[in-house]
């Protein structure tokens, strides 16, 4: 602070000095918004970096733990609150530094944007040209040529009523009364079209939205469709879809190979609810070079007995890559009619109980709790990753490509782990971890070592999981199912919308245009309204 004798007499004096006091605050202010703004931006490009290597990483070298598709998730929502930071600095950097006459303003750098997509519409508005020249006066202008600025912009849902008119005639001469067919509704007296079905259909089976909070937000957009209205709707589309379910479990089951797991579904019981089971099989050719399109099967009971496998697969007698579950059982006996079922287990689920015990990242985070790594798991770990990089280099070739690739490069590989694995286990009590973790592959080292005998079978489960994955996130949104016949219901909606997803197709346009095409088609013409048959005829009409 300045001595009494360093201030300003006369009152011009004083009034310059406030004026540079203030000034200088202005360029502090700015010169730290500046800063901030810099800072923010850089950990925000930071973050998006990391972001990205890590998703490279694991594009490059085939990560696929549930561990590191959590980190992601992570990285992800905290690089929404940095960008979201960064934004706000660089507000305040620029307001600050219009106050002031030094400080340059800020500019974040951020990744360049992909142009709008050709497929949107474009809507031109033309801002009026000046009629005379702003400098002279002149109307005698000619055009040079323009600049074309394009903002993306979405329209609000706009709900509309279509009247469909049927005319009544009669005949002059017979005065027979003619008029056309009423158009096909899904339900009896139905309302809905097929656009506004297949929106709630994927709302309620592919996102996760149960029809409670459909109602609510449209009623909010001012259309009263109630929970009992719209829950008619779709047990009469699920209905009406149920053929094109029975095709595509005609369609799986036919496989050479199948991905098979299950998870946990909670179904409504008399005051509580029981944990049943959703089933998944996954018939996908493309890893060993199949022309088949990929399809997948959802199964739904009210508890994990393995008759349920048993009655799902009875006609099936190819291979069926799954955990090491004992309701398998049943169907890898050699006197099972029509015959066996060849067991190939996950390499995943292997590796999993080894990198729990070997997760340095996560030991840390556990603190003075933590076990010890253990340095066994850490060496399984590493060895069964060496199998996965070759995995990767023969994803996609022919089967007997991929059988010489694996007696060449992974039938070594595996024998030495096999040696090496037994001799560990003789050191080790049969209570440590990583003996449970040894026995799990050793008790079953035929199916795993399936995959060098047969150049179709996968290394892992993966497709399986992957297709239970949205459904494992769902149940946090819709609770439990409400019934054996709701469940039974979801399966059958889940089926199509996950094939639809399998084979790159929108499920809800899919949805949209079966619901108004399956009535007219004739029963033997169904399949053609199947995913795969679907996108190739949407392909010709394009062309």
């Amino acid at each position: 602070m300045p001595d009494a004798e360093s201030l300003p007499s006369d009152l011009a004096a004083a009034h310059a000095m406030i004026l540079a006091e203030r000034a200088a605050r202005i360029e502090a202010e700015a010169l730290a918004a500046h800063a901030a703004a810099v800072s923010s931006g850089t950990e925000a490009l930071i973050a998006r970096l990391k972001l990205e290597i890590e998703k490279l990483r694991r594009e490059l070298y085939g990560s696929r733990s549930e561990r590191k598709a959590r980190l992601l998730e992570q990285m992800e929502l905290q690089l929404e609150d940095l960008e979201a930071d960064a934004v706000e600095d660089e507000l305040s950097a620029e307001r600050a530094a219009s106050r002031s006459q030094t400080v340059r303003s800020f500019e974040r750098r951020r990744p360049s944007r992909k142009p709008f997509p050709e497929h949107l519409p474009r809507e031109r508005v033309v801002i009026a040209a000046p009629e005379s020249c702003p400098c002279c006066g002149s109307t005698r202008l000619s055009k040079l040529g323009e600049n074309v600025t394009e903002t993306l912009e979405v329209i609000p849902r706009r709900w509309k009523v279509i009247q469909t008119v049927r005319e009544k005639f009669s005949c002059r001469q017979c005065e027979t009364i003619t008029q056309p067919p009423a158009p096909f509704h899904v339900t009896p007296r139905g309302f809905a079209g097929p656009n506004l079905l297949a929106m709630v259909l994927f709302e309620k089976f592919g996102q996760h939205q149960p029809l409670s909070r459909q109602s609510e937000r449209y009623a909010r957009e001012g259309v009263e469709l109630s929970l009992s209205t719209l829950a008619d709707q779709v047990g009469a589309c699920a209905a009406v879809l149920r053929p094109l379910h029975a095709l595509i479990e005609e369609h799986v089951l036919s496989a050479e190979r199948l991905h098979g797991d299950d998870t946990t579904v909670p179904i409504l019981a008399k005051g509580k609810t029981d944990t049943g089971r959703a089933w998944v099989y996954v018939r996908d050719d493309r890893p060993f070079g199949g022309t088949s399109p990929p399809a997948a099967l959802f199964h739904a009971s009210r508890d994990r007995s393995g008759d349920h496998p048993e009655r799902h697969l009875k006609q099936f007698t190819g291979i069926l890559q799954a955990d090491a579950y004992a309701g398998y059982n049943r169907l890898y006996l050699v006197d099972r009619k029509p015959g066996p079922v060849m067991e190939a287990l996950c390499w995943s689920h292997a590796r999993r109980k080894f990198f729990v015990l070997a997760d340095i990242a996560a030991n840390a985070r556990r603190g003075k709790t933590a076990p010890p790594i253990s340095p066994i798991a850490f060496e399984a770990v590493r060895r069964i990753d060496i199998l996965f990089d070759i995995e990767r280099d023969i994803n996609g070739l022919p089967a007997q490509q991929r059988l010489a690739a694996r007696q060449e490069r992974s039938a070594p590989l595996v024998a030495e782990l096999e040696e090496w694995m037994r001799g560990e286990r003789a050191r080790l009590s049969r209570h440590a971890p990583a003996a449970q973790a040894i026995d799990y592959m050793l008790k079953r080292w035929n199916g795993f070592t399936r995959f060098l005998q047969d150049g179709r079978v996968c290394l892992t489960n993966n497709a399986a999981e992957r297709a239970l994955r949205g459904l494992a996130l769902g149940r946090k949104s819709w609770l439990f199912a409400g019934s054996d016949r709701g469940a039974d219901r979801a399966a059958i909606m889940y089926t199509l919308i996950a094939t639809a997803k399998l084979n790159d197709v929108d499920p809800q346009a899919w949805l949209a245009d079966v619901l108004a095409r399956i009535a007219d088609t004739p029963q033997g013409r169904l399949a053609d309204l199947l995913p795969w048959n679907w996108k190739a005829q949407s392909a010709r009409l394009a062309a």
